[in-house]
């Protein structure tokens, strides 16, 4: 299984803003799209690597702490883990 990174490029004196997703099999860029937020553009370009690729099926997003994102395919249990919350004492 394979993740995909997302990560924002801010505009450049040659270049508009972009946002670039990457996976081991390959990467793709997209412009920013000033009509949807943050997190939508993230998943537009993951939505367009995993087009590319023909990966279908379900992901899941979540942020990392360089304001990058992970998409994580959700629908194989091959490489998943459940955490049981702590009793209260």
């Amino acid at each position: 299984m394979q993740a995909i990174t997302t990560k924002y490029f801010g505009p450049s004196a040659t270049r508009d803003a972009r946002v670039k997703a990457t996976a081991q099999a390959g990467s793709v860029t997209v412009p920013w799209n000033d009509t949807l937020n943050y997190e939508r553009n993230h998943a537009s370009a993951a939505q367009a690597l995993a087009t590319k690729l023909d990966w279908s099926g379900p992901w899941i997003g979540g942020g990392l702490p360089d304001g990058s994102l992970v998409w994580v395919f959700a629908a194989d249990a091959r490489d998943t883990f459940s955490v049981t919350p702590k009793e209260q004492p």
